[in-house]
């Protein structure tokens, strides 16, 4: 028995050709999933532009309004709080109508945020049109990204997820732009001009994301198979990762395999309170350490301080012993240069290096650009006199640790988020970790010039730098890599609380996931 097996495979052995032992070629990009997630993409560089913007912007309309420091870090965090309106209504409203009129909705929203806050003619005008415009931030951060994974082929989902972070990263650079370019305009209209002017893409963003195919996930759910066969031979790189991405969505849709029907009846599912109940209160192993990476690296992004770093960079700056609003803003319009260049390298990189890699490198080169940015703030600020390697040193360091961030702890809540939840969980899922990441910048942006005044500001790094060494811990411990999964494989890498960069359960070799 054992000869006739081997004569097989040396028959076998001698009927291949050379090719079939070449290495497999990479696809090439699909271009029409690239202009899909580029358009949807649109909705988080309003969210960017409201950080950038609000950095500069905040000068003048403390100067203008003549309010308190506590007012303005209320008034520029404030806007994390509010987007948790949309963020909660998001998983069930993009499951309703469907991503492509979500993200539709949210630009709309957003439209109407900017003409409210360029027009405002007082602090709580303005706050209310912050109020509107969160609302639209809410519902564009979560629904972007879920849109984008579930539309991406495998060959290049972590490049097309990352495009999310991109354009935040570009809508800050626009919006440090914009400070520096009306600033030199009116007081009373300079800062106006800065906000308003977001109206442009928000109204594009609105009209132009209806060109776009719904996402092929949601339309299986809904029983549309015919829509969503022409949708995935579209994204995918090849006819036959079309029909495999058809069989997994049917499968976690509950659809029978041999069903082709262009419509069908599809079985109610879990959505609502037993999706929420599934994700906290009854999770397998599988799903709790997914909820957990997934809530961590929202929570870990945000507390190491990056949104004050952007948020706050004038000051910073002011801190370190720059005096000139012009320098100042030049300053800030080199740290979204860099910001975005670096994102640049990260997209580029994630589908080549691996999530896990860029995250570790990542967290951990932001862990020392802020200690060295802290120690540095704390000379300046006990010396008589101007320290210029000091202040020399704090600008590097500032521009370092917002391009360690943007290599991978930036992109990272989009790609690893979106892609690690299963079909069922995925908006909800995707959901809780942007309340997660809103809440924590919120109370970041909303206490930094506090905490500042109670500890210092190189104190303050001193605890930023802190909580990124703990980030780095729990990337290490929690976190397995994903890169090259597809969608519905992606649980069987979950479940264990021992992080490994290639873990995966599978049952005896046959690729079947345990799913816990």
């Amino acid at each position: 028995m054992m000869n006739m097996g081997k004569e097989e495979v040396e028959a076998e052995g001698k009927n291949r050709s050379l090719e079939d032992f070449d290495p497999q070629k990479k696809p090439k990009r699909n271009n029409y999933a690239f202009a899909c997630a580029t358009l949807v993409s649109m909705t988080t560089i309003l969210l960017g532009y409201d950080i950038g913007v609000m950095s500069g912007a905040a000068m003048y309309i403390q100067r203008d309004l003549k309010i308190s420091d506590v007012k303005i870090e209320i008034l520029l965090g404030i806007i994390n709080l509010y987007s948790l309106v949309g963020s909660c209504l998001s998983g069930r409203t993009s499951d309703w109508i469907g991503r492509r009129y979500t993200i539709a909705l949210a630009g709309a929203i957003l439209f109407a945020g900017a003409i409210l806050m360029g027009f405002s003619p007082n602090y709580a005008f303005l706050m209310f049109g912050r109020f509107v415009a969160g609302i639209g931030i809410g519902y564009g951060a979560v629904v972007a990204s879920v849109y984008i994974a579930e539309i991406s082929p495998a060959s290049s989902r972590g490049f097309l997820t990352s495009f999310p972070e991109v354009f935040i990263n570009g809508g800050i650079l626009l919006g440090y732009i914009s400070n520096f370019a009306f600033s030199k305009m009116k007081l009373q209209v300079g800062w106006r001009m800065m906000l308003g002017i977001g109206a442009i893409p928000a109204m594009v963003l609105a009209i132009g994301v209806l060109a776009v195919p719904e996402s092929p996930r949601w339309l299986v759910m809904k029983g549309r198979l015919g829509e969503a066969t022409k949708v995935l031979n579209k994204t995918s790189d090849t006819k036959e990762e079309a029909q495999q991405r058809l069989s997994d969505i049917k499968r976690a849709a509950g659809i029978a395999q041999d069903c082709n029907d262009d419509v069908v009846q599809v079985a109610k599912q879990n959505t609502g309170q037993a999706v929420w109940k599934e994700l906290f209160l009854y999770p397998t192993p599988a799903v709790r350490h997914i909820l957990i990476a997934a809530l961590g690296l929202h929570f870990f992004q945000q507390s190491s301080g990056i949104d004050a770093v952007v948020l706050y960079s004038p000051r910073i700056f002011e801190k370190a012993g720059i005096n000139s609003d012009t320098e100042i803003l030049l300053a800030t319009v080199a740290v979204g240069f860099v910001k975005t260049v670096f994102i640049l390298v990260a997209t580029f990189t994630l589908d080549r290096v691996g999530r896990r890699p860029l995250l570790l490198c990542s967290i951990g080169g932001m862990m020392l650009s802020l200690l060295t940015l802290a120690t540095s703030l704390t000379i300046i600020d006990h010396s008589d006199h101007k320290v210029t390697w000091a202040v020399g040193l704090s600008l590097a360091t500032v521009l370092s640790f917002v391009a360690t961030f943007s290599i991978g702890a930036g992109p990272m809540w989009s790609v690893y988020c979106s892609e690690i939840f299963p079909l069922r969980l995925r908006a909800q899922g995707t959901a809780a970790g942007v309340v997660v990441n809103r809440v924590t910048s919120g109370v970041v942006t909303m206490t930094f010039l506090s905490l500042s005044k109670a500890i210092t500001i190189g104190g303050a790094f001193f605890l930023f730098s802190g909580i990124a060494l703990l980030g780095w811990i729990f990337f290490y411990t929690m976190l397995p890599e994903t890169r090259g999964k597809t969608l519905e494989e992606m649980q069987g890498s979950f479940g264990k609380f021992w992080a490994k960069p290639n873990s995966a359960e599978v049952d005896g070799g046959n690729g079947q996931v345990q799913l816990g």
